[in-house]
């Protein structure tokens, strides 16, 4: 067994990160040979991380690639073990790696693909060997949830309060500054379509059916009923369509208001909730 330093093993141990005693024993078992032990050790936290690969992950946060000066936006959740974890700044930066690879490919359709993609910010690494190194750090659980590339400029807005959610916004003109003011009301009223035309048509007339029974309850005249019926799901609308709720940050005026007043066309939203499908 060769005869380690402890300065060498300070030194190892501020390469990696990765606890004192493991580096040493590493660096023992390899003759010194950093390169070889930071190999054994990766394959040691392999083999760990499978044998806890059934442990919940029910924390987390999502990444986030976007800009108007893109061409292409995507969301990632990865999830973890426990909630300190979620404000590590490597767990930050490996959800936003993420992101960012996605965003940049043409696109991926598993996670294995994902984590084959080469890290933004950890050259000559991909994605999965930064992910198996911060995992030999920290020794928790990190798994990939949901992904989503999008085509064209976007915004969106990551929350990580209470509800964990992500927004990314896919618009034409406007700024950064108001996809992402769009994206904060997305994730504060939840709307289920862009545009009432898009809400399920099966969903509304469900609802045209409930309003009417109310009307005609109320003793209200068959022959008037259906206007009211048409009135009351203005309402509905402008509950459950983003384009018709009345903006969080001024409710004087739409979203769709909001946008059209800073050149904003919005074509499209993703909202998630952590752990939600």
């Amino acid at each position: 067994m060769a005869d380690i330093s402890a300065a060498q093993v300070r030194a190892f141990r501020e390469r990696t990160g990765l606890p004192l005693m493991d580096c040493k024993r590493a660096l023992e078992a390899t003759g010194g040979d950093e390169d070889a032990a930071i190999e054994q050790l990766r394959r040691e936290g392999e083999k760990l991380a499978e044998r806890r690969g059934d442990r919940e992950t029910t924390f987390g946060r999502f990444g986030l690639c976007i800009g108007l000066d893109k061409s292409a936006g995507a969301i990632v959740e990865l999830k973890c073990e426990s909630a300190p974890v979620t404000q590590n700044g490597e767990f930050i930066q490996l959800a936003n790696d993420m992101a960012g690879a996605l965003a940049a490919s043409g696109g991926v359709a598993s996670v294995d693909e994902l984590l084959a993609l080469p890290s933004p910010s950890k050259p000559g690494q991909t994605l999965g060997d930064q992910r198996s190194e911060l995992f030999n750090r920290i020794r928790e659980v990190f798994n990939v949830g949901r992904f989503a590339r999008v085509e064209g400029a976007t915004g969106g807005y990551s929350h990580n309060a209470t509800t964990v959610s992500g927004v990314l916004l896919v618009v034409e003109g406007g700024s950064d500054q108001a996809a992402k003011d769009v994206s904060m009301h997305v994730a504060a009223c939840n709307p289920v379509a862009l545009s009432k035309e898009e809400i399920d048509p099966a969903v509304v007339e469900k609802e045209r059916e409930i309003l009417r029974a109310a009307a005609l309850n109320e003793g209200k005249p068959e022959n008037i009923v259906d206007k009211m019926v048409e009135g009351r799901l203005r309402s509905f609308f402008a509950e459950k369509a983003l384009l018709e709720q009345p903006f969080v940050k001024d409710n004087a005026m739409t979203v769709a208001k909001y946008a059209d007043d800073n050149g904003m066309k919005i074509k499209q939203f993703i909202h998630w909730e952590l752990g939600r499908e």
